[in-house]
């Protein structure tokens, strides 16, 4: 990424880099109200504290999904903490939200968002194609539970006039307690909480809500009820996955590594039945981002004909390399 910050410094070699990786012949698509150049988006985990935004958009991401920011900077769970597993085309990592804390992220995305207005000015195509930044919030390690509402209006608060949505963590399996906060009671104050700030603004932002895999379907139901009754915009399905079955890597391995989410091939069945379950026990009216197991065009016309509005790469995009977009844009 470094490497490649130094490539887009220079305008001709960011331009190349453009011409090379954007998909083309892609229709731009509207969601929660927000025109996305293509629905294909690095989800949340890689550009943490937001450096990498110019970088990312010559690569031809259609939104960005920064986080997850926490309201106080933290160093994360101890290293190592991402592991690979090749023979299973598949990551586990326990980093623990790790990041600058939401106040010098919210600082680095007003100057992006500043130099974007400027582009815009002078060229006003750029408006209709310009990348989209997805607020991922979290709470910090330190904090209980029961004061996990005060951490997520924090960030909401911070971030409110630097990026085009929200989504609210409360499924990462590598802070400890966080999943409890997926239970209907604990989920509704954060909520309820965060959607009644945000319909107070002049200009409310979409909220949606990011999701385990591990859910039960009772859980699953739970939340689709809360969704619908709070008005979320929309779903993020689904996060990582603390399940180890069926993996080719062996079981010694699988302990020597220990705790942390599992991403990659071997929950991509997961991720898309739960996009279709959701999709179909709605209507398909609550919007699904789909994340978990996108490697090709085909894994991404999978999760779309399952009822997903837009898809997400995280994993695929560390074996398939910086080609990914413009092949999986194909799919959507």
């Amino acid at each position: 990424m470094n490497c490649l910050r130094l490539l887009c410094s220079f305008s001709f070699s960011r331009r190349w880099l453009a011409r090379a990786f954007t998909p083309a012949g892609t229709s731009s698509k509207t969601m929660f109200g927000l025109s996305f150049k293509n629905g294909v988006g690095l989800a949340a985990g890689f550009d943490k504290n937001a450096r990498y935004l110019q970088e990312l958009e010559a690569l031809g991401f259609g939104f960005v999904e920064i986080g997850t920011v926490t309201p106080k900077p933290q160093d994360g769970n101890e290293q190592p903490r991402l592991f690979r597993l090749p023979k299973d085309k598949a990551l586990i990592n326990r980093m623990g939200f790790n990041n600058d804390g939401v106040k010098l992220v919210a600082e680095r995305l007003r100057l992006w968002k500043a130099a974007t207005m400027l582009k815009e000015k002078r060229h006003t195509a750029i408006a209709k194609t310009r990348l989209i930044i997805g607020g991922n919030i979290g709470k910090n390690k330190v904090t209980p539970n029961e004061d996990a509402w005060r951490d997520y209006e924090a960030c909401f608060r911070e971030l409110m006039d630097c990026v085009d949505y929200f989504v609210v963590n409360v499924s990462s399996p590598n802070t400890p307690g966080l999943r409890a906060l997926q239970e209907k009671d604990a989920l509704r104050k954060i909520l309820s909480h965060l959607q009644t700030i945000n319909r107070q603004q002049p200009h409310p932002l979409p909220l949606l809500l990011k999701i385990a895999p591990d859910l039960t379907v009772e859980q699953v139901d739970d939340v689709i009820d809360l969704a619908l009754e709070i008005q979320l915009d929309g779903l993020v399905v689904a996060n990582t996955s603390i399940s180890r079955e069926h993996l080719q890597t062996p079981s010694a391995t699988l302990q020597k590594i220990g705790a942390g989410g599992l991403s990659g091939k071997p929950i991509t069945e997961r991720a898309t039945s739960l996009v279709k379950y959701i999709a179909d026990k709605t209507g398909g009216g609550l919007p699904i981002i789909a994340s978990g197991g996108i490697f090709t065009a085909a894994d991404a016309k999978d999760k779309i004909a399952a009822g997903a509005a837009l898809v997400q790469v995280w994993t695929g995009f560390i074996y398939e390399g910086p080609g990914i977009v413009k092949k999986v844009a194909k799919g959507v």
